[in-house]
Formats: structure tokens, sequence, C-alpha cells
């Protein structure tokens, strides 16, 4: 067994009963609130069902699992495992546990509490939408299948140690085990939310659920036991839903509100970069992030490539582009230009109407269709959904669209009752810096089944099969295998399930006194902001 350990600060803590040492801001102050505003309420802080970018960050306050990342940085760290040892062949992890961690409920943490959470997130009943990230998992296929209830690769070898052994190597692995997907849960709270553990959510993370009135506010409460010493800086957070992101600007730049959730909107970015105060104010960063369009492959008439591969011709991206300032590159492809696996040169669909109409002509299709265009109701989605609009009316294809809330456009893709649906507000930004990470949920089979985040329905299994080989090459030549991802990706845009629109830089804002590194604003795992490391100057 090879033992591997993060840092030199994870091995001084080794000797601490129940704490992590952490390395914490010399600036820092303890103490205060913040308020983060959004638009829309959140569906759920249940970490094995919600998937958006809205609640992701507050789901990684309220929980951890057994490995983390450094804040603002996609570097891992053991998270409630102090340590761990592999295996020489890469199949089998043995994670060693911290003692005393509580949730927060007063219990501690235990190895049952693991194999019980990975045993929930892959239950079919769950329905969560990262059920597929844990397939490597020895017994997955069983538990997906409904055969069994429990992995058989998850033993708890006593209360301090969880071994989990791999059906297959999964060069991803410990990536998958930092997602929120993966987070701990007691199975007492979960038990007794009676359904409704989303809304009664009880962790180990740095923050705890206080209030949460639908419609209006939730208040995250400082939670005084976490076993990170010094952490959070924050008394509390609070989140007021329901604002509009106009307004929320406007309350920032009157101190009401110290970071709009919704970010910077797309017709007062040019206003809010020309004025000096307000620029300094705002943080920009680069993210593994793709816009797109879902095709749903299982409606007619966009079970045929021919109509899928035409639509991809009929979309202006230049212009959808300059709709949100130039604030993006157009997209060829699923993975953005910085992640590993990028097929430079490929070029993509060319826009091209009039070829595109003789392409719907060629399957039958000579006077276009009818279908539903789903998008998220918050700017400039809506307006992005028209130019979508207008661009598929340019070759017949007649789109109403239907602009409603985050939540209930999830829920249509998920059950798969939407022909298409603009991604904006809800677009792929990577969970981990891997091109296997813009595959299973959003494109592999796993992710086309009910509930799941592959909202095109897409699954070709020999092509599930080509990136789980990817994903086998352990401990191989790295190149190998980010050229067999590349052909992964040709052949999905071969099959056209997605019209790639665009690749964004995020900006988001934040109040005179807020305090922290820039990163942790634009963390790119704690998305959008990582709440446990802020903290306020005043």
């Amino acid at each position: 067994m090879k033992r591997l350990l993060a840092s030199t600060a994870l091995i001084a803590a080794l000797s601490l009963p129940a704490a992590a040492q952490e390395t914490l801001d010399p600036n820092a102050k303890a103490g205060g609130n913040i308020t983060v505003t959004y638009k829309d309420d959140v569906a759920t802080l249940d970490p094995a069902i919600g998937y958006d970018w809205q609640n992701w960050s507050m789901i990684k306050s309220l929980f951890d699992g057994l490995m983390d990342y450094e804040p603002g940085t996609t570097t891992l760290r053991p998270g409630l495992a102090e340590r761990y040892e592999t295996s020489d062949d890469g199949m089998t992890f043995t994670f060693h546990l911290r003692p005393g961690v509580m949730f927060h409920n007063g219990r501690e943490m235990v190895a049952e509490d693991v194999k019980y959470s990975l045993d929930r997130v892959t239950n079919p009943a769950t329905q969560s939408p990262g059920a597929g990230f844990f397939g490597a998992i020895e017994g997955y296929d069983a538990v997906a299948g409904g055969t069994a209830d429990s992995l058989s690769g998850v033993t708890v070898v006593d209360p301090q140690t969880v071994e989990i052994k791999l059906s297959r190597p999964d060069a991803t692995f410990l990536h998958v085990m930092a997602l929120n997907f993966a987070s701990v849960v007691p199975s007492e709270a979960v038990d007794a939310a009676n359904g409704d553990f989303g809304k009664q959510p009880v962790g180990t993370g740095a923050f705890k659920l206080g209030e949460w009135t639908i419609g209006q506010r939730l208040v995250f409460e400082k939670n005084a036991d976490y076993w990170r010493d010094g952490l959070p800086y924050l008394d509390t957070v609070t989140f007021e839903v329901g604002q509009e992101p106009i307004v929320a600007l406007l309350r920032l730049q009157n101190g009401e509100v110290d970071v709009p959730g919704d970010g910077i909107p797309p017709a007062k970015f040019q206003e809010v970069m020309a004025d000096p105060e307000q620029a300094a104010r705002v943080v920009e960063g680069g993210q593994l992030q793709t816009g797109y369009i879902t095709l749903n492959v299982t409606t007619p008439p966009l079970d045929q490539v021919e109509v899928r591969r035409a639509i991809n011709m009929a979309i202006n991206k230049d212009r959808i582009t300059q709709l949100i300032n130039g604030r993006a590159v157009p997209a060829t492809q699923p993975l953005p230009p910085s992640m590993p696996g990028y097929t430079e040169g490929y070029a993509g669909y060319a826009f091209d109407p009039e070829a595109a109409k003789q392409m719907l002509a060629d399957a039958g299709l000579p006077d276009g269709f009818e279908t539903e265009l789903y998008v998220m109701n918050t700017d400039p989605n809506p307006r992005i959904a028209q130019a979508i609009q207008q661009d598929l009316a340019a070759i017949g294809v007649t789109a109403s669209i239907q602009s409603l809330a985050q939540a209930n456009v999830i829920e249509a893709g998920g059950a798969g009752t939407a022909p298409m649906i603009w991604s904006g507000g809800m677009a792929w930004i990577a969970d981990f810096p891997d091109p296997s990470n813009f595959y299973g949920p959003i494109l592999g089979c796993a992710g086309a089944e009910e509930g799941g985040w592959n909202w095109s329905k897409f699954c070709d299994e020999a092509l599930d099969a080509e990136a789980t080989a990817a994903d086998s090459m352990v401990g191989q030549d790295g190149t190998d295998r980010l050229k067999m991802w590349s052909d992964v990706y040709m052949k999905v845009m071969d099959a056209a399930p997605w019209v790639p629109i665009f690749n964004e830089q995020r900006y988001t804002m934040k109040s005179a006194r807020m305090g922290g590194d820039d990163s942790l604003y634009v963390d790119p795992v704690s998305i959008p902001v990582n709440y446990d490391y802020v903290y306020v100057t005043d």
C-alpha cells in the first residue's frame, strides 16, 4: 500500500484529536454577516440532489466529503479523511477518518455514515443526478439496476476506517470523492426529514441552516463545532431570494448587499466597467464552462441526427456572444478551450442557414416543424432564447419559448419533457478539471436517467465504453488518455445531441467591506463563492 498525504499541514494535523489545522488569513476578522441575493429560490440543499450553480456552494458550506480542495483552486486535499492509502493497482482506497468530527445534530461522524451516504446517492430511488459519478465502485451496477441496495465495494473496516474497492481503475476517483454528491450525511436526519432532507439539511460543514423562509430568505449560521480550526470567519450568511439582478446591483451600490449572486446584469455590464469605483469591486476569473442547447434525441423529429445537425448549422453563435457584451468566445465542441482533451483546430458546424434548410428538406421536413425551447427566466437568457428562436425561424423551425424559473427548467430537463433547453444560467461548469466531467453526467447514459442532468437524453453505450476505457488509464501516458477523450467528443459532435454556443468568462462583484482573496469569489469548486473563507472588514 502507498500512503498519500496532501501537505505538510496535514501531517501536523494528524496529532490533533478532532480539529484540523488550517492556514488562516492573517487579515481576517471573525464575526459579522453578509447578504447575498438571488432571483430564484433554492430548489434543494440535499447534496445528493442539488446540482446547479446557485446551491452548489451553499451545499459545500453545509456538508463535507472525504476529499476536498484547497480554497480558490482545483488542488485536491483530504477532507473528512485525514489520510488515505491506495493499492498499487489503483483499485482499492482506504480512508482514515478524522476523529471527533460532529454532525450539526451533535452526533459524531463515523465510517458507517460514509457507507450510508454512498449507498444513498447511488440508489435509484434517490434520483440523484450525480449517481453515475460513482460507477467505478464495485457493486454500482447492481445498485443502479435495483438488484442490490448497498455497494459491495464499500466496506466499514472500523468506526474510523472505510475501504472502497473499484471494479475498474478510475483516474478521477479522488475528484469524485470531493464532489458534493459524495458528502457524508447522517441517516437519522434523512429519515426524520421524511423525504424533505433538502429543506432540513444536516451535515458536518462550516455552516448549518438556521432559517429558511420559502420565497424570501435562507440564513446560514456558523458551526461552532466545525472541525477546521478558526473557520468559518462569518457568524451568518443571509441569502435573500426573489431579488431581480438589477435591483440587487442597485442595493450593492447602496451598501445593502455584499454579493449579487446572479452576477452583473448584462445590460449593466458596460456601465459598471466604465465606472472606476464600481469596476474596482468586480472580480474576473476563468472558468471551465460551456453554454449549450440540448436537443432531446427521444423527441421527434429531434430523434433524427440530420435534424440535429441542421439546428447546429442554423445558430449564429457570434451574435449570441455579442448579447453578453463579448464576455465569451463561440464554442465548437462540448469541452472549453482550457480543458485538457480539447480538440484544437476543430471548427464545429459552420453557420449556414441555407445548408441547414436543405438538410431539413432531405430529412423529410421541407416546411420545418414546431418545437419548444425552455429557458431560465433570468436576463440575459430570455434574450438569448429569442435570438435562437429567430435563427431557427430562418430555417423553418417554429420554437415557442418556455421562460421558467431555474428549478422548473431543471425539472423538465431531468424528466425529458423539454425538446430543447438553452442551458444559460445552468450551463455546465466543470466539477473538476478533467475531460471526463463533461461526459458522464451530461452526455453519458447514466446522466440520461430520470432526474439526471443529461437533458438531451443522449445514450450511446459504445461511446460510454470508450469513455470508461479512457478513465481506466491510471498511471499511463496522459497524452494517450486525452487523445481518447478527444475522440469521444468528436463522436459526440457527429451525433449532435447539443449545440455548443459559447465558453464564458466569469465576472462577479463584491461590496467594499468584503475581505479574502479574489480567488474565493470566483472559486472553481465552490461556485459562485467560497463562503467558508471570506470575511468582512468592518
